[in-house]
């Protein structure tokens, strides 16, 4: 019964976090795929040639031949053939060890961000519908990931989540299943990678990759020039000078990385005390008693949570595996389509 019940099934039904860095897919309660969110396209055809990890590694090394991009950009869909090529490569994974007759028709929740135009969500829909999507269901970032910490959303109680992604912050206050007051911001993971490009560059005249930068924020970024005991050892990184060429071996302290996302961080801080200058006060109420929560890969910096606390005077909890909680909230989501009446269709 098994095998025909595989080689009949005509509806699948998968989750898809679509974001700026990284796409993250879950199907049958399972995270099937993980990966970046890249793609390389042959310039003479424009077929795609290589998807998620595979792609990233041809990122800033391709020749004439390839293009390698990164098709979303601040949160939102900057070339729409790319995201649709890099989509059915990433669906493709998740059909990879399972037999199917017939291609099944998808049904899909995908997480977009709150700040999103009406413009902007049609083209998810759209690149979702050309991937294979049947049914496609739109949830906003934070209500996903306040789903996937576990809370619940639809009881009558204020939860603020700061959510910082690849390409934007999103800070949403929800109650009762909808977004209250909302304020989307395009400063993010990306922006830190840039500061830290830049920073680089001034400092130290040495040029490094976009891929460089990145590795230098998972090894030493931080927000707070005080870590104590928790303070990561340096990073040496290697470069050319930026006037002569010559090789460099540059050693990198986390002080310099907080220093230097220092602008970037204040950004963010001014958008969370906007956000909640705009919350109704019994909501407030509610909000410093459950603390507010971070998620997205940019709750990752050592310190932030600190950091915000001491600005703000509300507790900040980084959520258990902040990468992966708007994935595991548009999976949950999917299983209840039927009660989320916030989903949009």
């Amino acid at each position: 019964m098994g095998i025909f019940s595989n080689f009949f099934s005509f509806t699948q039904e998968v989750a898809i976090d679509l974001g700026t860095a990284n796409t993250v897919i879950i199907c049958d309660d399972e995270i099937v795929v993980n990966e970046p969110s890249v793609v390389a396209l042959d310039r003479n055809t424009d077929k795609m040639v290589a998807v998620g990890s595979e792609a990233k590694l041809m990122y800033e090394k391709t020749n004439d031949k390839y293009r390698v991009i990164r098709p979303l950009q601040e949160g939102v869909i900057a070339d729409f053939n790319a995201t649709e090529q890099m989509l059915r490569g990433l669906i493709k994974m998740v059909h990879r060890g399972h037999r199917h007759l017939f291609s099944p028709s998808l049904r899909m929740v995908v997480g977009v961000p709150s700040g999103a135009t009406d413009v902007e969500l049609r083209t998810v829909r759209d690149s979702a519908e050309h991937a294979g999507g049947r049914d496609v269901f739109l949830l906003f970032e934070p209500m996903a990931a306040a789903i996937g910490i576990g809370i619940d959303v639809t009881k009558p109680e204020g939860n603020m989540i700061v959510d910082i992604g690849g390409g934007t912050t999103e800070i949403a206050v929800i109650s009762m299943g909808g977004i209250v007051s909302n304020n989307s911001i395009k400063m993010a993971g990306d922006d830190f990678t840039a500061d830290i490009q830049d920073y680089m560059s001034r400092q130290h005249n040495v040029r490094v990759s976009e891929r460089m930068a990145e590795r230098i924020k998972i090894n030493v970024g931080a927000a707070l020039t005080d870590l104590g005991s928790n303070a990561p050892e340096d990073y040496v990184v290697n470069g050319p000078n930026r006037i002569t060429a010559m090789p460099m071996k540059v050693p990198v302290c986390y002080q310099e990385i907080a220093h230097c996302l220092e602008k970037s961080i204040t950004k963010i801080e001014q958008a969370v005390i906007s956000a909640l200058e705009n919350t109704p006060p019994e909501l407030y109420a509610d909000i410093v008693e459950n603390g507010i929560y971070l998620t997205g890969g940019g709750a990752l910096l050592r310190g932030l949570d600190k950091r915000l606390y001491d600005k703000i005077k509300i507790p900040f909890h980084v959520a258990e595996d902040p990468l992966l909680c708007v994935a595991k909230g548009t999976g949950i989501a999917l299983k209840n389509v039927e009660k989320y009446n916030f989903l949009k269709r």
